[in-house]
């Protein structure tokens, strides 16, 4: 069955160094990803951006790319065709507030950033401007932090892993290289945005396939055919397919020659 729809992560997957779409993991020029998105457009499969990213930027890049639609900060906002669609349930914008502020005044971000003191921080200056996650960066155990949070009444919310950054001084006590974090309402996921955005478009599973390079990614697979994740994922984190679905497959190229990679290899097997 032809492939459809591609849906993608972008840092870490479909970018490579410095958030570029013409830069490799090394920070080599590559033009593999581009070439990617023109072998969708040939066959006329649509790409849509998943990302932790506001909506301001990931708008900006969908308009790049010439997609219309996209999700943003890890599926809490839906946007198709220029229509916008808020997958937070009961959890919605009321008295003038975002859901990021009525978050942040039900004291949940406080009581994450006061227990793993040391541990956990705002991902600064990525965390201002927010509609509704709260990104933080860290750490951090995200079971436990979960527990924590439904112990004290916010079992409303989650703490969602989005996969390794870079070092940062600020931390001064992480166990490890530092992941970023999203703190949001429990129905949103990249995954449940995926699922709206096909009925939407009519879309079956068969037809459409998923890159990405964290475990909130990973919620997607369960929604497509087939599920790629780059092969730099797997070198930050050698855990990441522990348990992982059977239609996770991984590439083998970093970053955007992943995405290039596993876009060329399904539309060839589509055939």
């Amino acid at each position: 069955m032809a492939i459809r729809c591609v849906y993608t992560d972008l840092d870490g997957t479909l970018l490579g160094r410095g958030a570029s779409l013409f830069r490799d993991a090394d920070g080599a020029f590559t033009l593999l990803p581009a070439r990617a998105l023109e072998a969708c457009h040939r066959a006329g499969a649509e790409v849509v951006l998943k990302s932790g990213r506001r909506k301001a930027q990931v708008m900006e890049d969908a308009r790049i790319l010439g997609q219309s639609s996209y999700i943003y900060e890890i599926g809490c906002g839906l946007v198709i065709d220029g229509e916008e669609e808020y997958l937070t349930g009961d959890l919605q914008p009321r008295d003038g507030k975002t859901v990021h502020q009525l978050i942040e005044e039900g004291g949940a971000p406080r009581l994450l950033l006061d227990t793993y003191r040391g541990r956990l921080e705002p991902h600064a200056p990525w965390h201002l401007g927010r509609e509704f996650s709260h990104l933080l960066r860290g750490l951090v155990d995200v079971d436990e932090a979960n527990a924590l949070l439904a112990e004290h009444g916010h079992g409303e919310l989650r703490l969602v892993d989005n996969g390794t950054i870079s070092p940062k001084e600020t931390l001064v006590d992480p166990p490890g290289p530092p992941h970023a974090y999203h703190l949001i309402p429990r129905v949103a996921s990249k995954g449940a945005a995926v699922a709206r955005h096909m009925r939407a478009r009519g879309y079956a599973p068969a037809e459409c396939i998923a890159v990405g390079d964290s475990r909130e990614d990973l919620g997607v697979a369960e929604h497509v055919s087939r599920f790629f994740l780059v092969a730099n994922a797997v070198d930050r984190d050698p855990s990441i397919t522990d348990g992982a679905p059977a239609n996770v497959e991984i590439t083998e190229g970093r970053n955007g020659e992943g995405f290039y990679e596993a876009v060329v290899r399904s539309l060839a097997e589509s055939r």
